[in-house]
């Protein structure tokens, strides 16, 4: 009787793999590859939809915030001061002369504000950066009262419509610099860096920045520190 002998396996992994691929119908694995393409297809088109969506939705409560901003900031105060008017006219190679002069009482309110609805930005959704590109200057108004006492004058040197002229542009000149030199200027800038400071909040907590100036701001400080002459 022979001996026995064991019948070696020459078969590979490979060679199984391939026998089990051969096995399976063709048209499975075309439908297979077909719905995983259509899967990867709807997976980035859904994922970009939401980000998108996510840029849009960020970019239009910015937009809407600072339409709420956008308005008259106004911050007010009063001024009274006394000066005497005098004007006098010479005749007769200034040998003879008539003065007339009077005591002028001005209270005046002044007002500044910054018209915000005039302020100018731009949006980068896609780095999340809002750029303010121009804040409006403060407008200065200015609305005397002005009275006069203790009023002299000669037939020859009356008080007419030009002397008023004049006391009014004196007076406007010397409050402006007043108002120029008062802490109304200060008080107003603090109020509309108060209502640039809403954006400030926002755009932080959205996680975008702020630029002016070509800086980015960080805090109210950094904010009232640039909007300084």
């Amino acid at each position: 009787m022979p001996p026995f002998k064991m019948k070696k396996n020459t078969s590979t992994t490979p060679s199984i793999i391939s026998s089990l691929l051969q096995s399976i119908p063709k048209t499975i694995i075309s439908y297979a590859l077909f719905f995983g393409f259509l899967f990867f297809l709807g997976y980035q088109f859904f994922n970009s939809k939401s980000e998108s969506s996510t840029i849009e939705y960020d970019t239009n409560i910015i937009q809407k915030q600072i339409l709420n901003v956008g308005k008259l900031v106004v911050t007010e105060g009063h001024f009274s001061e006394v000066i005497t008017y005098k004007d006098k006219k010479k005749y007769l190679m200034d040998m003879i002369s008539f003065e007339k002069k009077a005591i002028v009482v001005i209270n005046a309110e002044a007002t500044v504000s910054f018209d915000l609805s005039k302020m100018k930005y731009d949006i980068d959704a896609k780095n999340k950066i809002l750029t303010i590109t121009y804040i409006p200057k403060e407008e200065l108004k200015i609305s005397p009262d002005i009275k006069f006492y203790d009023v002299e004058q000669s037939t020859l040197n009356e008080f007419t419509g030009d002397d008023y002229n004049k006391i009014n542009k004196i007076v406007r000149a010397n409050l402006t610099k007043k108002l120029q030199n008062s802490s109304l200027i200060t008080n107003s800038k603090n109020r509309l860096v108060s209502e640039l400071s809403k954006i400030l909040i926002l755009t932080n907590s959205m996680g975008w920045k702020l630029q002016y100036n070509g800086n980015e701001i960080s805090t109210t400080n950094e904010l009232l520190l640039k909007l300084k002459p």
